[in-house]
């Protein structure tokens, strides 16, 4: 039997030529080299081309293929919207907690814990730079300060309405805006002189009055409990306005 030598192509096909002397070129490119050694073709011959997968699952860029390709994310909604967090929003909620003479409502009733939230880190934060560490004192109290308020306004109200836990601490959060205020004016207070007491009993009073309003606007028959609604809110930021003071 005579030696053979075999030329590989990527064209699936196995090519056999007999040997003969010298490097004699196969079909397809294919040789031997100086040292006598089979060498393959890089001759691809008619196979298609293939184009790349994409991201989505389907191939090429015209692909409708239910996975989708990049065009799928530019449908998808911000972020913060997905979150719902609207600073627009927060910033117009904070506007009728800072003036008490300007009552819009209709603005609280969509309830966010957005805007509570980033008030109890202020308060943090301001409290912080006061020598203070009391993030999680602020955030427990302002948790159990909404279910306190939750179960006094639904047991006052009964059956002429009611206001969800989840409404609650929207309203006592965003009420808890003139104590962020004032603990970062206590930073410059020297001392606790009279000044401080002083700002101290009218933040109680604009939290107090701010929280009672908003919740008695948006609780049907709630007027006539108006004192016994403002008596717990009054504790609460009272508590908070102890841990300005001492």
């Amino acid at each position: 039997m005579r030696e053979e030598d075999i030329a590989v192509s990527f064209d699936g096909v196995h090519q056999r030529r007999p040997v003969s002397g010298g490097n004699v070129p196969a079909a397809g490119g294919g040789g031997r080299g100086p040292a006598g050694l089979p060498f393959m073709s890089f001759d691809y011959g008619p196979a298609a081309h293939v184009p790349p997968p994409t991201i989505g699952g389907g191939y090429g860029a015209g692909s409708s293929g239910g996975g989708g390709g990049f065009g799928a994310f530019e449908e998808d909604a911000p972020l913060l919207d997905e979150l719902g967090i609207n600073f627009t929003q927060i910033s117009r909620k904070m506007l009728t907690v800072v003036n008490p003479f300007r009552r819009v409502m209709h603005l609280h009733e969509d309830a966010d814990l957005a805007g509570p939230f980033i008030f109890c880190i202020l308060f943090g934060v301001c409290q912080l730079l006061a020598g203070k560490l009391h993030f999680g004192v602020i955030l427990g109290w302002t948790s159990l300060a909404s279910l306190y308020v939750y179960m006094v306004l639904n047991l006052l109200v009964g059956r002429y309405g009611s206001m969800d836990l989840y409404h609650c601490g929207s309203l006592v959060g965003y009420s808890l805006l003139p104590m962020v205020i004032f603990s970062l004016l206590s930073i410059f207070v020297p001392g606790r002189g009279v000044l401080e007491f002083i700002l101290a009993v009218l933040t109680v009073i604009w939290c107090t009055r701010s929280c009672t309003t908003l919740m008695i606007d948006l609780v049907p028959n709630a007027e006539e409990y108006r004192s016994l609604i403002a008596y717990p809110c009054g504790l609460i930021y009272t508590a908070f306005c102890l841990l300005v003071v001492f």
